[in-house]
């Protein structure tokens, strides 16, 4: 479907795993604006078994609020704009319904080839289902028969530099082939397999697997020891998510035909306007994306984007999975009420057995937000042990492995500029403030850090549209989609409850002294800045050394600017009652409701 030269409406969805979600932006005078939003249950599961169906229940949500007509009689999206204001000029859509893009990546050394396959598939906007590598421990059936059970969308293989080791190639693409993996969508239909691996090994991979896969060859992942190469491979995984998988899903084939582009997957999406903030800002910027079956992180630090996805970490279908991996203590730290553990788990089972349900109690909302924290730790721990930078090299038995030692974290708290928090749990908190304070709990910011959510969930349809319409993107983004919450000023270090911690003295207002162990907000509306003088208590540090005080430009917003002295990490009582107490005082501190 051809873009027209001058868009004045843009119709765009986001098919997620629980909600599909619809917005409407149209130009008035020189800017774009959204004006209207619908969302409905998404359908790609029985009893309808078709998308569209979701699709069309949103937009008809969007046609009773604009008084604007989008369907046509048949229920397909008019495009481009017809007489007597029906249409719009484009329709775009991005998708993690049905389960998203599942991949299976192959690598030569676990930690190293392997793990630049992980970092691209992740990066590409996939769940990693299994990292497969010739040293991963386990023996070569075993790795057979998991490749057979798995039945991934596709599986990207990798491994050797490039004038590298070829046996290691050969070997993995004859174990491929003596699993013959099958799609899991798609009867009949060949495995997508994207080899980016040596080239010196291209011709053999192909005769080994070529009749049983459908090889596609992309330059290799690592081609020297210390440097990646991942934008091939993942504008393959793309191009293959549109060419296999989406055409399998149950009713994309049909919504593939009505939009104004390829479908994208969400995390891709997301991705795209997380790189556009931290590249046109220039600032490091981590942004989540927790939904009902994964949780996303993201993160640009000092120009690197990398993506991670817990694939076990949501707040619908997969809560009892973060039950599982956080622990039952570790979530009922964060509920401000004495509850016992019975009343916790069967919260969490019923959110999971029904995941469209929303908290009917102030209690119910708590236990989903105590959840929260836990599977936005979880996962941002997860991405911290991917996000690492190159360095070393080594040799194994006299062969070249292309063995190298990952390097530290490229996660730098003190460095972070912006946190940006999306999806349901975040965007949907009845009080922003509910927003900051489980990002602060879960995240635990150093320095001087801005929190921000996406208003109403809108992120995966703007990275889309950014790819199309750079320009009405970062307009809509700047002015619809991220509510600024405030400045987070958090010292580093421990102290004793009430002992001196840190004074924050505004230029147009006198100094706060905010002792250890407590949450202080300081009005400071949206927009507004002020200059502060940050001084921290010794042994404390605000970005400046211990003890050394900094100026520094601060910015408020709906919730105001946050003086965070809890220290790092943040240490709750052990005592359950001065627990409950001590959360309930922060939740006061932010002017936040308590259980009686």
């Amino acid at each position: 479907m051809p873009i027209p030269n001058d868009v004045q409406t843009i119709l765009a969805t986001d098919c997620g795993s629980t909600t599909t979600k619809a917005i409407l932006i149209e130009k008035q005078g020189e800017e774009y604006r959204l004006t209207r939003r619908g969302e409905a249950p998404t359908t790609v599961e029985a009893p309808f078994d078709d998308v569209t169906v979701g699709v069309t229940n949103a937009v008809r949500e969007i046609e009773e609020l604009s008084g604007r007509a989008i369907l046509d009689a048949g229920g397909k999206v008019i495009a481009p704009t017809e007489a007597g204001n029906q249409g719009v000029d484009l329709y775009l859509s991005t998708s993690s319904a049905g389960g998203g893009l599942q991949m299976t990546v192959a690598g030569v050394v676990k930690a190293m080839s392997a793990e630049s396959a992980e970092r691209a598939a992740l990066g590409a906007g996939a769940i990693i289902m299994d990292v497969i590598a010739v040293d991963d421990g386990r023996k070569e059936y075993q790795k057979v028969e998991r490749i057979r059970a798995l039945r991934p969308d596709m599986i990207l293989m990798s491994g050797g530099t490039d004038g590298g080791t070829v046996t290691h190639l050969t070997e993995m693409a004859e174990m491929l082939r003596s699993a013959d993996p099958k799609p899991r969508l798609g009867i009949g239909l060949k495995l997508p397999v994207i080899y980016a691996g040596n080239v010196e090994a291209r011709k053999a991979v192909e005769e080994i697997v070529g009749d049983v896969v459908d090889l596609r060859e992309v330059p290799n992942l690592r081609p020297t020891l210390d440097r990646e190469n991942l934008g091939p491979a993942r504008e393959a995984i793309h191009e293959l998510f549109l060419e296999h998988v989406m055409q399998q899903a149950p009713g994309y084939a049909k919504l593939m035909t009505w939009t104004s582009a390829g479908i994208m997957s969400t995390p891709n999406a997301v991705g795209k306007i997380m790189e556009a903030i931290a590249r046109e800002r220039g600032i490091d910027v981590l942004g989540v994306d927790i939904g009902g079956a994964t949780t996303d992180v993201f993160s640009v630090f000092g120009g690197t984007f990398v993506r991670t996805v817990s694939a076990n970490l949501g707040m619908s279908y997969s809560i009892c999975n973060v039950l599982t991996e956080a622990g039952l203590p570790n979530i009922a730290r964060w509920i401000p009420f004495p509850a016992d553990d019975t009343y916790i788990r069967n919260e969490l089972r019923n959110k999971m057995i029904r995941p469209t349900t929303i908290p009917q109690t102030l209690k119910d909302l708590q236990i989903e937000q105590a959840v929260a924290r836990e599977a936005l730790r979880l996962a941002f721990e997860h991405h911290k042990s991917l996000a690492r930078g190159l360095k070393g090299v080594q040799t194994q038995a006299g062969v070249e492995m292309e063995r190298a030692a990952t390097g530290q974290t490229l996660v730098n708290m003190q460095a972070l500029n912006m946190i940006v928090g999306s999806g349901g749990v975040l965007s949907h908190a009845p009080q922003r403030g509910q927003s900051a304070l489980m990002m602060l709990d879960a995240y635990q910011p150093e320095g001087v850090t801005m929190l921000a959510v996406d208003s109403i969930f809108m992120m995966p349809q703007l990275g889309v549209l950014s790819t199309i319409l750079p320009e009405a993107a970062t307009q809509v983004f700047e002015r619809d989609c991220l509510i600024k919450l405030g400045d987070c000023v958090a010292p580093v270090g421990t102290a004793k409850e009430g002992e001196p911690c840190v004074t924050v003295a505004l230029k147009d207002s006198g100094p706060h002294a905010v002792p250890f162990g407590q949450l202080k907000v300081i009005p400071l509306g949206e927009n507004a800045t002020d200059e502060a003088t940050l001084t921290p208590a010794r042994g404390f540090d605000v970005g400046a050394g211990k003890g050394k005080a900094r100026t520094v430009k601060v910015e408020g917003g709906v919730v105001g600017l946050v003086i965070d002295a809890r220290g790092r990490p943040i240490a709750l009582p052990p005592d359950a009652s001065a627990r409950v107490a001590k959360l309930q005082e922060w939740l006061r501190a932010l002017g936040l409701p308590t259980v009686a």
